[in-house]
């Protein structure tokens, strides 16, 4: 596994998808591996309507249901950002939590059930608050379907398209992601985290359409590590720890060793970081 970066497209036609395979197929002598598929669902909280209990602000919840792990990215906006420093006065003690927490769960359907058996007030963004599913303090929350397909590009190369199809049905234009294999981290130099390139892959497998409307989705460093809960000091004695056996070896040097980061895009945290990044890429068109 590796490096990962995401493009929308958004006003793509109901052919798109099929175009965007001819083109891989044709093009970049691509060679299809499989069905690509996951399910976004969003809460909000209802903890405001609990008698003699009062927040400053209700909070947020979406989930991706990927392979066989779930991504929650819960957002409390009265809660003080990670990276950044807490007023005192404020704060006049350590935070809880920060605004941003973001947890894997496994197996799929855990997390319902959980919900259900604690009775949390979590509610479905699309369901009124005075149906029943409210008055039990849950919601099956509102499910958005990711549909498409897999290629492969040469060794290097994985291409993962599909539809966003809403609850209702419709499709909501097309998302696409690019991987290259042979990078499991990448620090771009860019702030924004672009990378060019994805960015060259990404459009090269977008078909020439007139008037197509594309967005490249980039997450940053920064914003990445505001979800992480780990720290780089943390990381460097937890590599310390499985380097130990190699001290006595007079041809390995510490200059020599790499220093894995739980930020590095490989395994369950590729899968971490991508469903972060389709977090991120559908929640500003307002369909979630």
């Amino acid at each position: 596994m590796g490096f990962t970066g995401l493009a929308r497209w958004i006003n793509a036609p109901t052919t798109g998808l099929e175009l965007i395979g001819q083109n891989i197929l044709r093009n970049h002598q691509g060679v299809y591996r499989g069905k690509w598929q996951m399910s976004v669902k969003s809460y909000r909280s209802t903890l405001g309507s609990a008698p003699g209990f009062h927040v400053p602000a209700e909070r947020s919840m979406w989930t991706v249901a990927m392979n066989e792990n779930v991504f929650v990215l819960v957002e409390d906006p009265a809660a003080p950002a990670a990276l950044q420093p807490a007023e005192p006065m404020e704060y006049p003690t350590a935070p809880t939590h920060y605004r941003n927490t973001f947890l894997t769960i496994s197996p799929p359907g855990a997390l319902e059930q959980l919900l259900s058996q604690l009775r949390a007030r979590w509610l479905s963004v699309r369901q009124s608050t005075g149906s029943v599913a409210a008055q039990k303090g849950q919601g099956a929350g509102q499910q958005l379907l990711i549909d498409g397909h897999i290629y492969s590009i040469g060794s290097d190369w994985i291409v993962r398209c599909g539809n966003v199809i809403l609850a209702g049905g419709a499709v909501k234009g097309v998302l696409l992601e690019a991987e290259y294999l042979p990078l499991p981290a990448f620090h771009a130099p860019n702030t924004d985290g672009t990378s060019e390139l994805l960015s060259d892959l990404l459009i090269s497998v977008l078909p020439n359409v007139p008037d197509a409307k594309t967005v490249a989705v980039t997450v940053s460093d920064a914003q990445w590590e505001e979800v992480l809960d780990w720290d780089e000091e943390s990381a460097e004695e937890e590599q310390d720890k499985k380097n130990g056996s190699l001290d006595d070896d007079l041809y390995v040097s510490e200059e020599d060793l790499v220093l894995e980061r739980k930020n590095d895009w490989v395994g369950v945290e590729r899968d971490r970081r991508s469903a972060f990044c389709v977090i991120g890429a559908l929640r500003p068109e307002g369909i979630l």
